[in-house]
């Protein structure tokens, strides 16, 4: 089958990215990106898992009823790809796989991948920021070249790392008054090396690696889109929250369920969103950071 769009959903065997992908084939069809067949590949660190979650989707009642996928008779074909955002050449792997399979562009990234660890301390603060922020900066800096004129970028993000009373005022602005990926990494770099001083506290950061991460990503996400933006590359570069989500990231106490923590995600990827770029959503509005 000759393929019209392509779209890559990271993280994905699972909760909301798994959510992504489904959603994605129930609502390509009606969406403006419609014009013919879609591939979606569905991103896992572990292939077991990977294929699993793709057994899951053929067998999708509500995929089935919409007759959605191209085994029913519709438009989406979704495969899986394996790929772990924490190592380096696993992204860079990914990336040449697109290049070489579709010369022509891919339309769609949605960037979910992520992990939340329990306790605090500089193993913590290190293997969460390899994933969370080096990680889906590496993403976006090398899957955003691959994407056509018109299409769309997304990382998730969360508002855990909103710019509240838990970051010093000095810290919300330097956060805030960034425009550039440098000026972003050079404050996660502060925030590592206060954690491993034990001065993370003194020096106005919260004690929280999911939380900086996820600053780090809206962050890096706002001055990626401002850059493309500059350069006029035309494609739509923004971050959002999902909420609050039942998931196994949130112990299953969110309040949402995944096809709603989709919603926004899937929005800024096929919904009319007039040329908005650099932003930082959740219920499908922009908010502040």
């Amino acid at each position: 089958m000759s393929f019209k769009r392509v779209a890559a959903v990271t993280g994905a065997n699972k909760g909301i990215g798994l959510a992504i992908a489904r959603n994605l084939a129930l609502e390509y069809p009606s969406s403006a990106f419609n014009n013919g067949p879609l591939l979606i590949y569905l991103t896992a660190r572990d292939q077991g898992r990977g294929e699993e979650a793709i057994k899951t989707l053929r067998n999708d009642v509500q995929l089935k009823k919409a007759k959605a996928l191209a085994a029913d008779g519709g438009l989406a074909t979704i495969k899986h790809h394996g790929l772990d955002i924490s190592e380096p050449k696993s992204i860079t792997d990914f990336a040449a796989f697109l290049k070489k399979e579709h010369p022509d562009g891919i339309d769609v990234v949605i960037n979910n991948a992520g992990i939340a660890m329990t306790g605090f301390d500089i193993n913590v603060v290190t293997q969460t920021l390899q994933c969370n922020y080096y990680g889906t900066l590496l993403a976006t800096t090398s899957l955003l070249p691959l994407i056509r004129r018109g299409g769309r970028l997304v990382n998730v993000s969360s508002m855990s790392g909103h710019l509240n009373s838990k970051y010093s005022k000095e810290l919300q602005v330097a956060f805030n008054s960034s425009q550039t990926v440098s000026d972003v990494t050079s404050l996660i770099e502060q925030f590592t090396h206060a954690v491993e001083l034990g001065q993370e506290k003194e020096k106005g950061w919260p004690s929280a690696a999911y939380a900086v991460s996820k600053s780090g990503v809206t962050g890096m996400t706002r001055a990626i889109a401002l850059e493309e933006r500059r350069s006029g590359g035309g494609r739509l570069v923004n971050s959002c929250c999902p909420g609050y989500v039942d998931t196994d990231m949130t112990k299953h106490r969110g309040s949402k369920t995944v096809d709603e923590g989709a919603k926004t995600p899937v929005m800024l990827a096929l919904g009319e969103i007039n040329g908005v770029v650099g932003e930082f959503w959740q219920n499908e509005k922009v908010i502040e950071w």
